[in-house]
């Protein structure tokens, strides 16, 4: 009881962004994904990784031009796995953007919180196919297991720039990089650590990822037209678009911050976390998951619903997901609803399940800083879904212009996982 009282009324630290790095569809760079963004640029095209002939889906959001042996040494890239690649490079555009100085910390109170729902999947798809096409003698690469673990990631920044803080990984599937900026909030907060680099990375545009997805019948099959295959909140909808990439923020309790003159892009001030405990693929049809995780959210933020300015919904583009998030989002927001802003990002960068999380928790801080909100592109007027409400404002198809003080983002993963952030418009 002693323990419970002493953090219930012990003073919460504030904790800020200070950097971003990002690799997506829409770029290899956090301003180049920010500003495909806001000018509405789909990422998704037909599968240049393997030969997709055959699959149902020939189409995804890939990065693209992306070379590890920029930043990398060729014989250490050699022993990663893609999506292991991506998180040390976004890691490293997040701490150069955030101007730390490692060599004035005391490293052991810096620290990793990393998601990835797959971890290494392209490592295990080859290994496994090159065991089952040899003679069945067992020859298998001794980087093969730490290269596929979904926790090797956070490792590996940890061990490139000796940071001896916490360090571990958070695997809910697609809400796995949320999932993680929330414990890093929560670390800081409560004085386990000044610093934190925090998102996650998936690199799931493989064979096994692409065909498992498909026999979920999960994936859209508009193989006709994939850049506008990904269309949230619309009746055509058939599914989402399986992208790749990665996002880290830079994290840090507000007075080391203002103490090294740092530029602070937002603050974080609140967040949720639930389960729907309903089924294993499929989200409660009535939300109730959701409805929770978005009032857990608010309450730990100390704001009402009516203070919400813009909410980055998890809008997979699924005929299911996207009507129970919309039916959530009414009952928490009431009336307010209709003076919000509400997108989805992934209607442009496709749905990168782990990384999703952390590249959208990094569109709702570009849009307090710069008083913009993405669109949600591919929406016909005219293919309406009498199931959703239109007087809602989604945003579609043009960026709007708004001084926005409060943020949300949902993020909704496979076995029931939800996860809510609150970010602030930076103010002293």
């Amino acid at each position: 009881m002693l323990f419970i009282y002493c953090i219930t009324f012990m003073q919460l630290r504030r904790v800020v962004i200070t950097g971003l790095g990002a690799l997506t569809p829409l770029g290899n760079s956090a301003p180049e994904t920010w500003q495909a963004l806001i000018n509405g640029v789909s990422g998704i095209a037909p599968i240049t990784s393997f030969d997709a002939t055959n699959f149902k889906t020939r189409f995804a959001g890939e990065v693209k031009g992306f070379d590890p042996e920029r930043l990398i040494d060729r014989k250490e890239a050699r022993k990663m796995d893609r999506y292991a690649h991506f998180s040390v490079c976004v890691a490293d555009e997040a701490l150069r953007d955030s101007q730390l100085d490692l060599d004035q910390e005391d490293r052991s109170r810096v620290g990793v919180i990393w998601g990835s729902g797959f971890g290494g999947l392209q490592t295990m798809e080859e290994e496994l196919y090159n065991f089952a096409e040899g003679d069945g003698v067992p020859r298998f690469n001794p980087f093969m297991i730490p290269k596929a673990i979904p926790s090797i990631a956070a490792g590996h920044i940890s061990i490139r720039f000796g940071l001896g803080g916490p360090s571990f990984s958070v695997s809910t599937a697609c809400s796995s990089s949320s999932h993680a900026v929330a414990s890093a909030f929560d670390q800081i907060r409560l004085g386990h650590a000044d610093v934190l680099l925090t998102g996650g990375a998936d690199a799931d545009v493989t064979q096994a990822g692409v065909g498992g997805f498909n026999s979920l019948h999960a994936l859209s099959t508009n193989n006709d037209s994939p850049e506008t295959a990904s269309r949230p909140f619309s009746k055509s909808r058939d599914g989402f678009v399986l992208g790749e990439g990665a996002a880290c923020l830079v994290m840090e309790e507000y007075e080391h911050a203002k103490a090294r003159g740092a530029k602070i892009y937002a603050e974080i001030i609140g967040e949720g976390m639930t389960s729907d405990a309903y089924h294993m693929t499929a989200p409660d049809p009535e939300g109730k998951g959701a409805e929770r995780v978005m009032r857990q959210a608010l309450k730990d933020a100390g704001v009402q619903p009516e203070d919400i300015d813009y909410i980055n919904t998890h809008g997979t583009s699924t005929p299911l997901g996207d009507i129970t998030e919309l039916k959530a989002i009414q009952r928490v927001f009431g009336e307010h609803v209709y003076e919000m802003n509400l997108d989805s990002t992934k209607s442009m960068t496709g749905h990168l399940i782990g990384a999703t999380g952390a590249v959208e928790a990094m569109a709702c801080v570009m849009a307090l800083k710069e008083g913009i909100i993405p669109p949600t592109i591919n929406h016909d007027p005219d293919d309406i879904d009498e199931n959703i409400d239109y007087r809602i404002n989604f945003t579609f198809d043009k960026a709007q212009k708004r001084d926005i003080r409060y943020a949300l983002s949902n993020t909704f993963g496979f076995g029931g996982h939800n996860a809510c952030l609150v970010f602030k418009k930076w103010e002293e």
